[in-house]
Order: structure tokens, then C-alpha cells, then sequence
């Protein structure tokens, strides 16, 4: 062209194109940008590698990684293929010349267009759909896993006489293949009706045929295939009735199959069966007919078969059949129901006993001697004394107890002791300072047990403590106390460097340490710092001078965390609790192995069913995966994690089990056999809490065995809410050593009350054998109380304790000025027909921020007392001891509480120094002083003891047949009580 412009003559310029330099800036930043992305994948790769490889369950993450690639590679390859495979196939059934109209015209821009890519477009395409679907298929790698390795029940469903296995194990992957089948159907006739559009194999507006008889040929195999893949879906669906969740009056969560399915769903869906194969055949046939109509008029015939036989033939048999006469109808469908529920969760060997609910012994002598032998009541609540731990035994900020301490037994010269137990772990928002150094290298683990009497309390209402200090000592013995893993410790730590840690401290000021367990990964390696330093988002990890030779990084800390990420196949129970054995700190875990597809059993939501008033205010109790439903349990691993190595450790505990059986097929070597527990870790093994409350909300329905009684629901329960606090929670179940009436001595067991349904009053007490190694671990025992007496329920309880004058009046006393009363955990305890109640109450007040145990309420056959001890409040409800509460009946209305007088000056002068002690501890008392008032308690429990002396000596020497019986040895007895602050004050 001429040049029309003044402008220069020289070569044009390129407006907007970057200069080299830029380019070249540009690729490099771009380069980099795709390696760090790359390094970021890498370093979340290998860490994880690396982290599996140091707990010795590297197996565990090869078999699941490559379980994930292999699904991801086979079927997005699979999916790749069906999709790239028919829009080759379209493009190639294209005809070869257009009708010219103006929709082609249109398109004719487009072919254009896209004709230099076509190959890129087609493989972009089919990669795009293929990285999809291989995301999708890689998460099913636990179906494929248990489809492959499934083991058999050896029981067969009551329906279809399969091995439950089916439905556990092949069902699940059957219905993945199907829809996977059906996506990639929907994919390759959309993508094929694209093409054939685009290329003029289907017309929308232009004159003459809509489709060429390629295209109709094409798209109809692949609607065939898709009406095909649905008979197939019709006759899985045949099976799926038996693991089918429905509404239905008599529970919340009905799985199996009911009347209506049985005999309208069933032959429903095989009649749908035909049809839809007889409809896929039609489809098929029109590679040679060449037409649409008989494919159309059959697929209507399907989808009008599916509305009037699926959906309104059903709803006539529901209506017209079964409603008149429901109970009759559903029964023996509810009966198969009940039998596998119950095999289901393993409470199929429930034992369930009528119990009176009242006693009819008249020799409360007697039955005061029983309470020692029946139970050995527990009075430090381990919900409420951890502060109390914390302020005793915390020794240092950097160290802390759990909100909710544990349970355990240890034995000490031949006899079990209940003991409450808890670690003193890591803080570290109690460090002086915070850091990067100190929060991951200086404070670094815990130190030591700390362990009380579960059965008893000191004189200030303190525990008792049998293992304590820093370092720890007691009966425990000598054991590894170092705490580098445990449920506070989250943060990771580099420990073995030449940094060193902060050990513990005591007189002599700080001693140091530095980890010499092979725990960890080594950060020796330049790569492994560079990638953990990626993969924690702190730089500093890799050009800290604090990482040396040795550094080890230490993470998942948890024992929960450590045991889901080797066994990722378990769920995890909600609480781990330690336990010292062989001479180190041991975290036991219990494990279950679950499924949802157990035929006929009924569902439960795990996070619903194990909620109580302890995961209402503590997230870490609530048990892994909660959301999940579940229609079959198991408590199937027992594991365990060293405290000090981390070393995680799989025992197999229900040998029986196929679900377990079947993930150690799949992860050979991981799980170790039963008889590699030793005893002294069989001695700290103990029913799980989850497990227990699962098959608690179960029993509260399916205790009954009997069709119709569950489906008039005149027999269910409830669990009933926690009364010892305003949560609205359920209560917990409790762990306590005690006899039930059919057996002959006490173990240690988990019990829980129920109450009927929308009433308060009990109506069932029961408790499972908790102690493992015993022949009769595992026995689920229920007392079912009379429907036609009303027997109190906790709740019922807790308010008569509340409502008695003289309580009410102590209570509001104690939760005076700075003071507040807490209510420890309300025990039931089956004495003699009847139920005995036993709560330990404490305050919290005064200069002191934790609880201690100041009363303890019992109620037995209506008698309540409210004392300083238990023994002192049992003695009273079962009249052990005279009641100072109570005037004698010569008193001539003198209501007034009087201490004993004597003629002994010695016994006078002793008793009127227990009457000064008393008014003592009732001023402490009333300006909250809790010092003053355990002085105060302390003096009066002397001065009755010179009194008792006292009188024992005057009776040797001067015996007098006609004396006052306040001047017999009784006097001590008799008169202590008075010093309860619900007595009267007055001398």
C-alpha cells in the first residue's frame, strides 16, 4: 500500500508487543509459578510419606495411594475413551455436504473455526472429563478395597437368602459401576449430539429429515445403553430394598424392607426390569429400522410403568391393604427387623430382668453393710476435679490437665481401687513467653500421672491423691514420664537438635532434655526441611540454626489423629484415656469398624447417638466421623499410642468380626493379633463409652423383642437428660466397680438410667461388664422397673434433693458471696430390690478456684441425707447413727439441736470444744472462708475423738447400768452430724 502519511519512511513499529527483555521475565515468573506449584504438591506428597514412613505404617499409604491412582488412571482413561470415542465417531457419521439453510450457514463459522483444532479440542475435551471422573472413582477407594477383599458373614439376609456380605461389601461397588455407566451414557450423547448438530447430523430448522440415519443410528445405541444401564439399576434396586432407610411410625431410622416393599415395591421394580430391557432392545433395533418411533413409544411405556407401578400401585397397597390393618400387616417384617438390629450393634444377647424398685428388707443394718459390698462408690467426678488437679498438681503454667479426666483401676496389695487419672501435658499458652523458639523447640512435652482415689476424699474435700508431684510418685511405680503425645499437644515440635528442651523444674531451678526417641522425621535433609517448611507455611524451619544433626520433627500428636491417619478404614472413639503399663505412659483408643449396608438393621447417626453433656462442652470427646450413619458396629481394635515415642500400636479385639477381617486382607500386617495384649495392658482395656451410648439410644426402643409391643411403642425408653446441669444434654454413662443382682462380686462396669418416654420417672437401669480379660466382658444386663409403680427417675431425684428444706437452705449457704456448688456425676447403684442414689457435691469459692467435695447426697427407699461424707450420709439414710437432725421424742418440743453433756469435767471441756469449733466452721462458712472452715472441721473432729476417749475411760472405771446414752461412746457418732452446716447452731 502507499504510504498516505507524512510519517517516517523507516520501518513501521509494533505497538503493544513486549520488548525481549519482558518476555523473557515474563516465561521465567511463569516458569517458577508452575515449579513452586509443582514443589507444593511435592512437599504435601512427601511429607506425608515421609510421616507414615516414621510410624512404620508405610504400607498403609502406598496401599491407599495407589488404590487412588489406579481408580483414577483406569476409570478416567474409561470415561476419556467413551466420551472421545463418540464424538470421533459423530464427526466421522457427518455427511458430506450441508443443506444450505440458515442454521447451517450459521454454523458453518463455527466448523471453521474450530477445523485447525480440532484434535487439540477433542483431546482437551476427553482430559477434562477424564480428570473428573478419575477424581471421583480415586475416592472410592474404600469401596474398591472392600469389594475386593471382602470376607463372608456366613449369614444370610431373611429376604433374598444372600450372604450379608453382598450388601456390605458388593452392592456398594456395583452401584459406583452403575453410576459411573450412567455418567458416562449422559456424557457420550450429549457430546455426540453436539457434534452431529455442528457438522449437520441433526437439523433443528432446516427443511427435509432432522437426522441423518448415521446420526439416529449412533445416538440410539447410546440411548439403549443408557435404558439398559437403567434395567440394571431396576434390579439392584430389588436388593437395595433390604438396605433402604424410611419414615415409619415405629423408628425414626427403619431400614428393610416393610409389607408395601415386600409386595409392591419387589414385584414392582422386576416387572420395570422387563420393560426397561425389552425398551433397550427396541433402541438397539433402529440400526436396522431406522426409525424412532418404536424406541419412543416403548421409553413412554417405561416412564408411564414407572409412575403407575412404582409410584401409584404402592401408595393403593399402602393405603388400601395395610393401613386398615397395619400391625398385623408390618409384623413379621418389624420382627426381622428387631432380630438384625439387634445382631447389628451387638445387643442381641441383652439380658433384661424385671426388677421391684423398692426394697423389702426391714434390716437397714444390713443393708448398710451391702452398700460396701454392692459398689464401691465413686465420689471424685472426674467432669468436675480436673481444675482441682490443675490447681494441686500443675506445678508449673506450661502444664495442664484435660477438661475431663479419666477412669481406670489399679491395684495395690491384691485389691482393685477405681482411680481418677490424668496427664500433666504440654500448655503452651502458660509459657512465659511466646515464640517460634519456645512453642516448638524449648517447650516441647508434658511430665508425669497424676492419679486420686475415685472412692475417696481428705478432710478439706480434696482427692486423695496415689500418684503426684513433680517428677511424679506414688503407687505407679517407676515409668517413662515424659508426655510428648497426648490430647492437648497440637502444635508440632523439633526436638534432638542441639536446642535443648525445658524438661521440668523444681528447688533447683530448670533441669534441660533432649529427645533421644526415634519419633519423628529427621530434618537432617535439606529436602525435608525445605518441604515441611512448604508444607507448614514457616520458612524459618528451613534456615533455623535451631535444627541441627538429630532434629526431629514431631506432629499429628494426638492419639485420636495418629490412630485415624494409620487406620483411616476405623472410626475412633471419642475418648482416649492413658494408662501406665510395663513402665510407660500408654494412650488407649478404642476403634470401630462400621458399615451402613447390614440388611433390615436400622440406622443411627454417630454424632447424634454419642452426644451427651460432656461433648456438648468438650468438641475432643465427640467421636471421629459423627456424621456418619451407620447400621452396624463393631469395637474391633483396641489401639494404643506411647506417650513418649508415639509409637501406634493395632490389636485385634472382635476376631469374629468380617469387616475387620476384610481390612486386614486389604492391609496385611497392620493389625496385630489378640494374643499379642499383654496382661498388664489387658488389665487397663475397658468398654468403650461410644460404643455403649450407640447401643444405649438403641436399647431404648429394641429392648423389646415382641412385634407388637415395638410397633404400639407403649415400651420405649428414653436416655434421660443430665439433671446435674442446665445443658439439656443426655446424661453420660459412668464407670463404676459394682455388683448387679445376679452376680456374685463387683466389676468394674458403664451404667446409664432410662425413663419412659416424655416422663421423668425410671424406668430401666442398665449396665454392661466393662472390665476386659473377664469371661464376662461385654454382658449387657437391664433391670426393667414395673410400669404399674412410679420408681424415681434422676431428674425426679435431683429435684427432690433440691426441694427438702434443709438442702436448700445448706445449698444456699454454700453458693454465697464469691462461692458456687457444683453437682458431681449422680450415681445409681441397685441395692436390694431398690435403687440407691449417691452425688457428690462440691464448691467452688472463697479464695479457691477449684472444686473441692464438701457433701454428699444419697437417697435410698425415700430417706434422703445430705452430710459431709458418704459414710455419714449413708449411715443416716439406713440408720446407722442417730439422726441430731431429729429431737428425741422426751424433749418436750425442743427443736433445737443440743450437744451431749457429762458429768466427766474432761468430757465436758471436750464437747463444749467441739460446740466452739462448730459455730467456728459456721462463721467460715457463711464469709466463704474454706481455710478457716477445714481448721474448723479439723478442731471438732479432735475434740470428739478426746470426747469418745474420755468417756471409754470414765466407763472402765466407773461403769454406770442407768447412764444417759450421751454419755456412752455413741456420743461421738451422735454429735459429729450436728457439725454439718445444715444442722442447727445452736449449743
Amino acid at each position: 500500500m502507499p504510504d498516505r502519511g507524512g510519517g517516517p519512511t523507516g520501518p513501521r513499529m509494533r505497538v503493544g508487543r513486549p520488548s525481549r527483555r519482558v518476555r523473557t521475565l515474563l516465561m521465567t515468573l511463569g516458569v517458577l509459578a508452575v515449579l513452586g506449584m509443582a514443589f507444593t504438591m511435592f512437599a504435601g506428597f512427601w511429607t506425608d510419606w515421609l510421616w507414615y514412613r516414621s510410624v512404620k505404617y508405610s504400607s498403609v499409604f502406598t496401599t491407599t495411594l495407589w488404590t487412588k491412582i489406579g481408580l483414577f488412571f483406569v476409570f478416567g482413561l474409561l470415561m476419556a475413551l467413551a466420551v472421545g470415542f463418540n464424538i470421533w465417531l459423530a464427526h466421522r457419521l457427518r455427511p458430506p455436504l450441508s443443506a444450505m439453510s440458515m442454521e447451517q450457514q450459521n454454523l458453518d463459522r463455527y466448523r471453521m473455526g474450530i477445523a485447525p483444532y480440532k484434535k487439540w479440542l477433542l483431546l482437551g475435551i476427553t482430559a477434562l472429563v477424564g480428570l473428573i471422573a478419575g477424581a471421583s472413582a480415586s475416592s472410592q477407594w474404600r469401596t474398591w478395597l472392600m469389594w475386593v477383599n471382602g470376607v463372608s458373614f456366613h449369614q444370610k439376609d431373611p429376604q433374598f437368602k444372600l450372604d450379608i456380605s453382598f450388601y456390605t461389601f458388593d452392592l456398594p461397588w456395583y452401584r459406583f459401576l452403575l453410576g459411573f455407566g450412567f455418567a458416562a451414557a449422559i456424557l457420550s450423547v450429549i457430546a455426540a449430539a453436539l457434534t452431529h448438530y455442528l457438522y449437520g447430523g441433526l437439523r433443528i430448522t432446516s427443511p427435509g429429515a432432522r437426522a441423518t440415519a448415521a446420526a439416529t443410528g449412533h445416538l440410539s445405541v447410546l440411548l439403549g445403553i443408557f435404558v439398559a444401564l437403567k434395567a440394571v439399576a431396576y434390579w439392584l434396586d430389588r436388593y437395595g430394598l433390604a438396605v433402604k432407610s424410611s419414615d415409619f411410625k415405629a423408628t425414626d431410622n427403619w431400614t428393610g424392607l416393610r409389607y408395601v416393599d415386600a409386595n409392591a415395591y419387589l414385584p414392582a421394580k422386576t416387572i420395570l426390569f422387563c420393560i426397561a430391557v425389552i425398551c433397550a432392545l427396541l433402541f438397539f433395533a433402529t440400526l436396522w429400522r431406522r426409525t424412532w418411533q418404536l424406541p419412543v413409544i416403548g421409553f413412554g411405556l417405561m416412564v408411564l410403568s414407572a409412575i403407575l407401578i412404582g409410584g401409584l400401585y404402592p401408595a393403593i397397597v399402602q393405603k388400601f391393604q395395610v393401613q386398615p390393618n397395619e400391625q398385623a400387616k408390618e409384623a413379621p417384617y418389624v420382627e426381622k427387623n428387631l432380630k438384625a438390629t439387634r445382631e447389628a450393634y451387638g445387643i442381641d444377647d441383652a439380658q433384661v430382668t424385671e426388677y421391684d424398685g423398692t426394697s423389702t428388707t426391714s434390716d437397714k443394718t444390713k443393708l448398710r453393710d451391702d452398700v460396701d459390698s454392692t459398689a464401691s462408690i465413686r465420689v471424685m467426678d472426674p467432669n468436675i476435679v480436673s481444675p482441682t488437679f490443675q490447681q494441686l498438681q500443675q506445678m508449673r503454667n506450661y502444664y495442664a490437665f484435660p477438661t475431663n479426666l479419666d477412669v481406670d483401676r489399679y491395684s495395690k496389695d491384691g485389691k482393685d481401687q477405681d482411680t481418677v487419672i490424668g496427664l500433666r501435658e504440654l500448655n503452651l499458652n502458660g509459657i512465659p513467653k511466646n515464640n517460634w523458639i519456645n512453642d516448638h523447640f524449648r517447650y516441647t512435652h508434658g511430665y508425669g500421672v497424676v492419679a486420686a482415689k475415685g472412692t475417696a476424699a481428705d478432710s478439706e474435700g480434696r482427692p486423695v491423691f496415689t500418684e503426684s508431684d513433680l517428677p511424679s510418685q506414688g503407687d505407679l511405680g517407676t515409668y517413662q514420664q515424659r508426655v510428648y503425645y497426648g490430647e492437648k499437644t497440637t502444635e508440632y515440635s523439633i526436638v534432638g537438635g542441639p536446642q535443648k528442651e525445658i524438661d521440668y523444674s523444681d528447688d533447683n531451678g530448670e533441669k534441660t532434655f533432649s529427645y533421644t526417641g526415634d519419633s519423628g522425621v529427621n530434618l537432617s535433609n535439606p529436602i525435608n526441611r525445605a518441604a515441611y517448611a512448604v508444607a507448614f507455611s514457616e520458612p524459618q524451619i528451613l534456615y533455623s540454626g535451631a535444627i541441627g544433626e538429630g532434629s526431629r520433627i514431631l506432629y499429628n500428636r494426638t492419639p485420636k489423629e495418629r490412630v485415624e491417619a494409620v487406620a483411616p478404614w476405623l472410626t475412633i472413639d471419642g475418648d482416649a484415656y492413658p494408662a501406665v503399663v510395663d513402665g510407660k505412659i500408654q494412650w488407649i483408643v478404642d476403634a470401630y469398624t462400621t458399615t451402613n449396608g447390614y440388611p433390615y438393621s436400622s440406622r443411627t447417626t454417630l454424632g447424634d447417638t454419642t452426644a451427651d453433656s460432656l461433648t456438648a462442652t468438650n468438641n475432643s470427646r465427640a467421636v471421629v466421623a459423627q456424621q456418619n450413619q451407620v447400621n452396624y458396629i463393631r469395637n474391633s481394635v483396641k489401639a494404643t499410642v506411647d506417650a513418649y515415642t508415639g509409637q501406634v500400636k493395632l490389636y485385634q479385639w472382635d476376631t469374629q468380626d468380617p469387616v475387620l477381617k476384610t481390612w486386614m486382607k486389604a492391609f496385611p500386617g497392620t493389625v496385630k493379633d489378640k494374643s499379642e495384649i499383654s496382661q498388664s495392658l489387658m488389665d487397663h482395656l475397658r468398654y468403650p463409652q461410644d460404643l455403649f451410648k450407640v447401643q444405649r439410644e438403641l436399647l431404648s426402643r429394641y429392648h423389646v423383642k415382641d412385634a407388637t409391643t415395638f410397633l404400639s411403642g407403649s415400651e420405649v425408653w428414653q436416655v434421660p437428660d443430665d439433671p446435674t446441669n442446665t445443658s439439656g444434654d443426655a446424661v453420660p454413662p459412668y464407670y463404676l466397680s459394682m455388683k448387679m443382682p445376679d452376680q456374685s462380686s463387683q466389676a468394674f462396669s458403664l451404667t446409664t438410667t432410662f425413663t419412659p418416654n416424655g416422663r421423668d420417672n425410671l424406668s430401666a437401669f442398665m449396665s454392661v461388664d466393662a472390665e476386659a480379660g473377664t469371661g464376662g466382658y461385654g454382658k449387657i444386663r437391664i433391670l426393667k422397673l414395673p410400669t404399674n409403680t412410679t420408681v424415681q427417675g434422676p431428674k425426679q431425684v435431683q429435684s427432690q434433693f433440691n426441694s427438702e428444706q434443709e438442702i436448700a437452705e445448706t445449698i444456699s449457704l454454700l453458693n454465697r458471696g464469691d462461692s458456687k456448688v457444683e453437682y458431681g456425676n449422680l450415681l445409681t447403684v441397685p441395692l436390694d430390690g431398690g435403687l440407691l442414689y449417691v452425688e457428690p457435691v462440691y464448691v467452688r469459692g472463697g479464695g479457691l478456684k477449684y472444686p473441692l467435695l464438701r457433701k454428699v447426697l444419697v437417697t435410698y427407699g425415700g430417706n434422703t441425707a445430705f452430710e459431709d461424707t458418704l459414710g455419714e450420709a449413708l449411715n443416716k439414710v439406713f440408720g446407722a447413727e442417730g439422726d441430731t437432725t431429729t429431737p428425741p421424742e422426751d424433749d418436750g418440743g425442743d427443736t433445737t439441736t443440743k450437744p451431749p453433756t457429762s458429768d466427766n469435767p474432761t468430757v465436758q471441756q471436750a464437747l463444749d470444744d467441739a460446740q466452739k469449733a462448730f459455730e467456728d466452721g459456721q462463721e467460715a462458712l457463711k464469709k466463704g472462708d474454706w481455710e478457716a472452715y477445714g481448721v474448723a472441721q479439723k478442731d471438732l473432729e479432735d475434740a470428739l475423738q478426746r470426747a469418745e476417749e474420755a468417756q471409754s475411760k470414765q466407763d472402765k472405771t466407773t461403769p454406770k447400768p442407768g447412764a444417759s446414752p450421751s454419755a456412752s461412746p455413741s456420743s461421738k457418732p451422735s454429735s459429729k452430724p450436728s457439725a454439718s452446716p445444715s444442722s442447727s447452731p445452736s449449743g
